[in-house]
């Protein structure tokens, strides 16, 4: 049985040393960036202009090619962050069950087996709560901030980045929602539009649907689609007659006359 183990343990953590390869990589390619940096800050400070290998131009472009370059590294260093520790659970539930189903067969007590434990580590966090990435809540915070203050240019770009850079993130429906107001608040009402169409379809028969459903709605009724978004209305009150957005529905479906 121990032999078995080792075995699944190996197949379930085969994917992880090359992930983390990579990110020993980015991190180094960061360590490079940031020395540049800080090579240009001081020559900055100083009037010198010495180069840079691979980032010709005047040192201000250089500045901000190199800031660009930390700003695009770092996110993706985060992004394979994420994904390894996803794979490293996912690897441990499979381990779990294994574990569960061998003691089974081979006639042992099932309930003497300790509690799943995440491969990578406790994190101190409770069972069912989901995992953030590494920067996730505070680039998803400082979106928000921007929202609130009214820079909705600023806000759209800043939470288009977040939904592309964590695919699948627990504040990815929240920051859709954000981006669809964002897009409203600059007059961009078909942006709005499409970005409540993806809501809807990355999970049709999920808990954002509904308002997700709506919204899509009130922006077809703004881009004098009164009869798409109708359609809109009449999918939410049928697929959702019990949430509050399908009461929602035939407040809005009332103002725009739908038959």
């Amino acid at each position: 049985m121990r032999g078995l183990r080792a075995l699944a343990l190996g197949v379930a953590l085969l994917a992880a040393p090359a992930q983390a390869e990579s990110v020993a990589e980015l991190r180094s390619e960061l360590s490079a960036l940031s020395t540049a940096v800080a090579e240009l800050a001081r020559e900055l400070s100083s009037g010198e202009a010495a180069s840079q290998p691979g980032f010709d131009g005047s040192l201000i472009d250089r500045v901000d090619r190199i800031r660009e370059e930390l700003a695009r590294l770092t996110g993706r260093t985060e992004e394979l962050e994420f994904r390894i520790r996803r794979a490293i659970d996912e690897a441990s539930n499979r381990l779990g069950d294994l574990e569960f189903r061998l003691t089974e067969l081979e006639g042992g007590d099932t309930s003497a087996l300790p509690p799943p434990r995440p491969l990578g580590g406790d994190s101190g966090s409770t069972e069912g709560t989901p995992q953030l990435a590494a920067g996730e809540q505070s680039a998803f915070d400082r979106a928000r901030e921007l929202s609130e203050q009214g820079d909705y240019e600023a806000a759209a770009e800043a939470l288009a980045q977040f939904i592309e850079l964590y695919p699948g993130s627990p504040l990815g429906a929240e920051a859709s929602m954000l981006l669809g107001a964002a897009h409203r608040a600059r007059g961009a009402e078909s942006d709005a539009a499409r970005t409540y169409l993806n809501l809807y379809l990355a999970d049709t028969e999920g808990s954002d649907a509904p308002r997700a459903l709506l919204a899509l709605g009130e922006s077809l009724g703004r881009l004098d689609q009164r009869d798409e978004a109708c359609v809109m209305f009449d999918e939410l009150r049928e697929r959702f007659p019990s949430s509050s957005e399908a009461l929602e529905a035939e407040e809005a479906r009332a103002r725009l006359s739908c038959p």
